[in-house]
């Protein structure tokens, strides 16, 4: 948990507009009012019904042989809307809705977020803006058509790098500007106080089943946990379950796209302490601290800083984080569909890909945020150049 100031050690805390310090404090005492009362009760009850909770816990037998180890996928690609997301969406709608909040808005870079918001958002009634980068909306414009199809506003955002950074930066201005009745669902373990801790504990789901679903699978805890960190959300819900483990490994996998001399996204790796978004943590920045644009060839993973979770995570030692390229993936990608019978989304293809060449030993537990529907075009447009 972070402190009072919402910090995880030197990460976190609040670095916004005195405009929005109002809606974050009304925010944090809804969520600590909600924690003791009958909101996880209803939630838990949207999570079976509407999620299909719980998700199951898959051993991928002939992957396996592949890597020479035991690996088990959590199979969050299974969850309504094909993604870990609505855990979190589910949540923070029905926050909002008892907050008295008559919209809400969202930023997407994927468009698994953004879909999962206008399903939440549909589901209680309330009309949704969902910001994304115009480059994300064309590598990704399935999910374009299925929020508009569940009744959301897509604004595209030209600014910029065009991609999640940007979404983000329209989010907030929308935010600011309407901020007595509208609720910014903020998609990830990122932004200022008391999002990150909000997300991860709505996403700790994830990891509370999964280890329970291990123990009764093996007998025993996982010898590594692993996840993909873009923003880090559905990482911080598996590895939350076995932070007092200190026998489990727990390692999270970056974007190193071109390369970590070239362009990438990996934050924790190859990138520094700054702020952005509200929250201090890890960044891409220049020597003069000016936030460079992020690369991947996924989406969900094209953000040029971390949670401020992960960045104590990683000054602790308690987690290893590691950097994956765009091709690495795409091979990791190649080798589940053809040895499961699974399309994985390119997020958890990045920890495929590590689990394939890192020579890890003992059962590993990964996270399968999401499936790979979305990324058919650009997979299919990346096979053709090779």
């Amino acid at each position: 948990m972070p402190d009072a100031r919402g910090r995880f050690g030197e990460f976190g805390g609040r670095y916004v507009p005195e405009a929005l310090m109002g809606a974050l404090d009304e925010l944090e005492r809804a969520w600590e009012e909600a924690r003791s009362g009958s909101f996880q009760a209803e939630l838990d009850v949207l999570l079976r019904d509407v999620v299909g909770r719980p998700t199951p816990l898959y051993k991928a037998e002939r992957f396996s042989e592949v890597v020479g180890t035991t690996v088990y996928l959590k199979r969050e690609d299974l969850a309504h809307t094909g993604a870990h997301k609505i855990n979190n969406t589910m949540g923070q709608v029905l926050l909002a809705k008892q907050m008295g909040k008559t919209r809400v808005i969202a930023e997407t870079g994927a468009g698994q977020h953004g879909v999962a918001t206008a399903t939440a958002a549909a589901y209680f009634g309330l009309p949704c803006v969902v910001y994304m980068g115009a480059v994300d909306m064309g590598r990704q414009h399935l999910n374009v058509v299925r929020m508009e199809m569940l009744g959301a506003e897509v604004v595209p955002v030209e600014a910029g790098s065009a991609t999640l950074k940007d979404a983000i930066n329209e989010a907030l201005r929308d935010w600011v500007t309407n901020v007595e009745t509208t609720h910014y669902v903020i998609g990830s373990v990122v932004g200022p106080h008391p999002y990150p801790e909000l997300v991860a504990s709505l996403q700790e789901v994830i990891g509370k089943e999964a280890r329970a679903q291990f123990l009764e699978a093996e007998g025993s805890l996982p010898a590594t946990v692993m996840a993909c960190v873009g923003g880090g959300s559905n990482a911080l819900g598996l590895f939350r379950a076995f932070y007092r483990d200190d026998g489990v490994r727990l390692i999270g996998v970056e974007p190193a796209g071109e390369g970590l001399h070239g362009r990438h996204g990996a934050s924790i790796t190859a990138g520094s302490p700054g702020v952005l978004h509200g929250a201090r943590s890890m960044v891409i920045q220049d020597e003069e601290g000016l936030i460079q644009e992020a690369h991947s060839i996924s989406a969900g993973l094209d953000y040029p800083a971390v949670g401020p979770e992960h960045a104590w995570l990683a000054a602790s030692g308690r987690a290893e984080y590691a950097a994956v390229t765009d091709e690495a993936a795409l091979r990791a990608f190649e080798v589940l569909a053809r040895t499961e019978g699974i399309v994985a989304a390119l997020e958890p293809s990045h920890v495929l890909a590590h689990v394939l060449d890192a020579d890890l030993s003992g059962p590993i537990l990964v996270g399968l945020s999401g499936r790979g529907d979305k990324d058919v075009a650009t997979i299919a447009e990346a096979r053709a150049r090779r």
